[in-house]
């Protein structure tokens, strides 16, 4: 009795060492083969979202930014809503995700106000045609942009006008940038120094040019003469 009450109190050290060695062990196997299992995931080369090339080492974050229409505070933001959504880390390289997780991320930047966006982030509140509030992006963007801009000259608005004129829209200063045509830095001298050399020509009197061919003639006939 004495024995056990021993071995109870003052259990034998070396039998509790090596178990917690093992437990190590094993421990430190299991973490090994989780870091080559990520280590040796497969990470695409390229990844398409929204008509955009993206490479597939790029993190999550700056790989939003690369779409046309997204920039630093709605990726900051989408991130967010996408780490939730889909379950993946903030950091995540864009290349692991599978392609479902991929269709879910263009759904999600494609309709950003349904998940959770604030309207005031959207780059086309309260549209002139079917009063909603969207979120344009890639070639859907760009296609509106021109759209916009064609109704403006048909309209033949200030900004139409300035458009079609392919002069400055939004107020900027025109009088050291924003120049177009013949009037742009050495071409503009070149053009004035020949208008110059014409201008001397022409006001320049007919007997000053008469008198040098005179001159050009008279050895001529004394050649002859000869």
């Amino acid at each position: 009795m004495a024995f056990t009450g021993l071995m109870g109190s003052n259990p034998i050290p070396g039998v509790y060492q090596k178990s917690d060695a093992m437990a190590k062990k094993t421990e430190e196997a299991v973490e090994s083969k989780a870091e080559a299992a990520s280590s040796t995931k497969e990470i695409k080369g390229i990844v398409r979202i929204a008509g955009k090339d993206i490479k597939g080492e790029m993190k999550l974050r700056r790989a939003l930014m690369q779409v046309k229409g997204i920039g630093v505070t709605l990726s900051t933001a989408l991130t967010r809503i996408v780490s939730t959504q889909l379950r993946v880390p903030k950091d995540v390289m864009i290349g692991e995700l599978s392609d479902e997780q991929l269709d879910n991320l263009t759904e999600i930047i494609s309709n950003p106000f349904k998940h959770g966006i604030p309207e005031r982030m959207l780059n086309r509140q309260r549209d002139v045609d079917t009063g909603e509030s969207v979120h344009l992006i890639g070639a859907d963007l760009t296609f509106r942009t021109k759209q916009d801009i064609t109704n403006a000259k048909d309209m033949n608005t200030w900004k139409g006008y300035r458009h079609a004129y392919g002069q400055k829209v939004r107020g900027q200063r025109t009088r050291t940038t924003g120049r177009t045509g013949m009037s742009v830095g050495v071409l503009r001298k070149t053009m004035l120094a020949k208008a110059a050399a014409a201008k001397a020509a022409a006001a320049a009197p007919a007997g000053a040019a008469a008198a040098p061919a005179a001159e050009e003639k008279k050895p001529k006939e004394e050649e002859k003469k000869e």
